[in-house]
């Protein structure tokens, strides 16, 4: 359950009767979606686009009920309008020039199909960048089920791209809780066809497998997951002892932390600050709460454009980084009133509270860039002493009693996957990273993999950043036979231990 909701629903204050209005057209948590934080985590740690062709709200029937059929005859997927194809893949088109690694692997592997027999069942954000990967397991010869970890991220015209080629998709943007486990069962729970490999974003068809359907999960050949709340969900399996098939932890490997988490994040970071606020920087004081890789990247974003950026940390080796690339290294209590914007990067559970809410100033910025939606105390804002006024999507002014407002964004989930759009190219190297996750698994020889969850081996892991080079006409410098001996590699790799930082 949701640790930030005591269960106590407070009536949310309008400024006036067209909000209210405005306010109505949201689905309410009867049968569909709710202000407050989903049961399931993952599911409501938003990831949409907002350079997405369509918008859901054109039409509020359920696609549950309708009847879609794609140009085939094929019926075996739900999706929001099946009509809107076309556009779909037009920007499947788009993202695959920019994921050339995942386009290249096609081509090196299609010949021979490593995942001929495969059987896939997905659950990850469906968007043109996870459509791109979703056919290049087909056309590695897997046959794929997919559903949405997110209530808010499917792109719908994507989704029915996917469902046109034949690809069973069940999602569509803004489903409800009960659509939500709906589409996960429909994924799985389907007469003559069994999946035996899972990729997974956050673990809930993981959980819903194991819990419902523990036959198919025994038979699994293998899990690949890609989240912090995921990979910590097979740890607890496997320390219980109850994971009975080999899992992948993607989410900590290299490529994914270092890319995926440092440099996504140093340009998102911008893109959704000024889709929602039309924010300049220069000169704005800020503070960046966390300096992992995701506070990294922001600050030196931030930094660029010329804002004065500060950060909070707990750990004094990320605080002396933070020192040394220039950043003053304050507590969040000390600066809180004079901040023009304040960002969590740290994965944990309050970091701003109400209290520190409750002393921003006038038009502080308060949005989040962590994994998950339970670092800003959102759930204590909905008060009857405070309103909100929905200024855009994703946008929410919250109005104290002494008329200053505080700017909320995603009402505290992921900024730049619920405000923006993620970079193709950096997308390109998580997907291929879980591309060959699945072909590894697959292909494993029985025994080297046990039931316990693995991290990616290291060379797979310069596999996939090799395949990114071509991009940039680089070229990597090879060793002689003398150097590889004095320095005790293979010419071929892996080039650093397991240990190697980075």
């Amino acid at each position: 359950m949701d640790e930030n909701n005591d269960g106590r629903h407070r009536q949310i204050q309008f400024a006036n009767q067209e909000d209210k209005q405005e306010f109505s057209k949201f689905p309410t948590k009867a049968g569909r979606r709710s202000l407050s934080r989903s049961i399931s985590q993952s599911s409501t740690d938003s990831y949409s686009s907002a350079a997405s062709y369509t918008d859901s709200s054109d039409d509020e029937s359920s696609p549950r009920e309708k009847n879609q059929a794609n140009t085939k005859g094929n019926s075996d997927f739900c999706v929001k309008n099946i009509k809107q194809a076309e556009f779909g893949r037009r920007e499947i088109e788009i993202a695959e020039q920019d994921m050339s690694a995942l386009m290249a692997l096609r081509k090196r592997a299609q010949g021979e199909k490593p995942l001929a027999g495969a059987k896939i069942v997905g659950c990850t954000h469906i968007t043109a960048q996870t459509a791109v990967l979703v056919e290049t397991l087909v056309a590695l010869g897997a046959q794929c089920r997919w559903t949405a970890c997110n209530i808010y991220s499917t792109q719908n015209e994507v989704a029915a791209a996917l469902a046109e080629s034949g690809v069973a998709v069940f999602a569509w943007k803004g489903e409800s809780e009960d659509d939500f486990w709906w589409c996960i069962d429909r994924c799985v729970n389907t007469e003559g066809w069994q999946a035996n490999m899972i990729l997974d974003d956050g673990g809930d068809l993981t959980h819903w497998v194991y819990k419902k359907y523990p036959n198919v999960f025994k038979k699994t050949q293998g899990i690949v997951e890609e989240s912090v709340t995921g990979v910590h969900r097979l740890y607890q399996l496997s320390k219980a002892g109850k994971l009975c098939v080999p899992a992948m932890n993607v989410n900590d490997s290299v490529t994914k932390q270092k890319f995926d988490n440092l440099y996504c994040c140093r340009e998102s970071i911008l893109d959704g600050l000024k889709r929602t606020t039309d924010v300049m920087f220069g000169g704005k004081q800020v503070v960046v709460c966390g300096y992992g890789e995701v506070g990294k990247g922001c600050c030196m974003a931030l930094k660029a454009l010329g804002a004065i950026v500060c950060i909070t940390e707990i750990d004094p080796i990320c605080a002396l980084q933070g020192c040394m690339d220039g950043f003053r290294v304050v507590k969040l209590n000390e600066v809180i009133r004079s901040m023009d914007m304040v960002i969590t990067c740290t994965g944990n559970k309050n970091v701003v509270s109400r209290e520190q809410l409750d002393r921003m100033k006038n038009g502080c910025i308060v949005c989040n860039m962590g994994h998950s939606n339970t670092e800003i105390d959102v759930a204590s804002l909905r008060t009857p002493e405070l309103t909100w006024e929905r200024v855009r999507s994703q946008v929410d002014h919250v109005i104290w009693p002494d008329g200053k407002r505080v700017i909320l964004l995603a009402e505290g989930r992921l900024l730049n996957l619920s405000c923006s759009t993620v970079p193709s190219f950096v997308l390109s190297i998580t997907a291929t990273t879980q591309a060959l996750a699945l072909i590894e698994l697959y292909n494993a020889p029985e025994g080297r993999y046990k039931q316990d969850v693995y991290l990616l081996p290291k060379k797979m892991d310069e596999y996939v950043a090799s395949l990114h080079l071509p991009n940039f006409d680089a070229h990597l410098t090879e060793l002689s036979d003398e150097q590889a001996k004095y320095m005790g590699l293979n010419k071929n790799g892996p080039f650093k231990p397991n240990y190697y930082r980075y």
